[in-house]
């Protein structure tokens, strides 16, 4: 009895000054995650409802937020004519994205594993030419990129958009970080049972490699999904347009339809925020994991 009173008085008895009584929410901290998801967020729900306006409501000053007649003008524009053809744009910017994507996960893989686990001479050297091809700016190489793929027959087709990134130098230093990380006694268990150096790769670092692989894939289909440069320089033909490209012919110097840039812009991130959503946990343990913060 004199237990139980004892418990119940503890219980009763205030907390310490200045100590947060538990289960009792940090209003303020939610508040201010709010209010700063609200202002990150805005653009795109501005730019979602601006494609429902019409096309003098979309050009209003001041803008509204809420459309007073809601249409699907826009897109039944930009969908329905014949000169933008906005879904063969959005598959040839879905094959380049993906295409490109697998590529640079699998050369950057296959380059940075013996960067990470194998000896032999040069190998700093190797690495450090590598990571110093990161501080050469990317504009300077349009025109090698273009010549070369000139004398190879790919001017006006995706593979033009495809091969030329598809080693990247960020991939090798990602993945060499993150392969690093891993423990070197699972490598040392399967040499034990016989396995090779390939059979290791493939079935002991790759499996374990999983959120650096979505990330790096994340991060390449990102890149070639928003290119505007290069494929303006090496497809020609309508057809064969990618999606950002393309869907700068929606507007000229003189007539700028707000609301149908709103709608290709709303359709061209569709794929961008569906992967995101998908790989978002990925993405967190790959970067925690291989060092590298943002």
């Amino acid at each position: 009895m004199a237990t139980a009173t004892a418990t119940a008085t503890t219980a009763a008895a205030p907390s310490p000054a200045g100590e947060r009584r538990p289960g009792r929410p940090p209003i303020l901290r939610y508040v201010v995650l709010v209010a700063l998801a609200l202002v990150f967020i805005s653009p795109l729900i501005f730019m979602l409802v601006t494609s429902f306006k019409s096309r003098n409501e979309a050009s209003a000053v001041p803008p509204t937020w809420i459309p007073h007649h809601p249409t699907m003008q826009a897109y039944n524009s930009i969908l329905h004519a014949d000169g933008t053809p906005v879904f063969r744009w959005f598959l040839n910017s879905l094959i380049a994205a993906t295409a490109n994507a697998a590529l640079v996960v699998s050369t950057a893989a296959l380059a940075a594993y013996p960067l990470a686990r194998m000896n032999f001479r040069g190998k700093r050297i190797v690495f450090a030419l590598i990571v110093a091809t990161l501080f050469v700016p990317p504009v300077i190489l349009i025109i090698p990129n273009y010549l070369i793929v000139g004398d190879l027959k790919w001017l006006d087709t995706l593979v033009a958009v495809i091969v030329p990134t598809a080693a990247s130098a960020f991939g090798v230093f990602f993945l060499r970080q993150f392969f690093l990380s891993l423990p070197v006694e699972l490598e040392e268990a399967a040499v034990l049972d016989g396995a090779n150096r390939w059979q290791i790769f493939m079935r002991v670092i790759l499996p374990l490699s999983k959120p650096a692989l979505v990330t790096l894939a994340v991060l390449s289909f990102l890149t070639n999904w928003n290119d505007f440069l290069w494929p303006v320089y090496v497809l020609f033909s309508p057809e064969n347009q990618t999606l950002q490209p393309g869907l700068s012919t929606l507007q000229s110097a003189n007539n700028v339809r707000y609301d149908l840039l709103m709608a290709g812009a709303v359709i061209a991130s569709l794929p961008v925020l569906v992967l995101y959503c998908f790989g978002q946990r990925f993405i967190i343990e790959g970067v925690s994991r291989s060092g590298l913060k943002g």
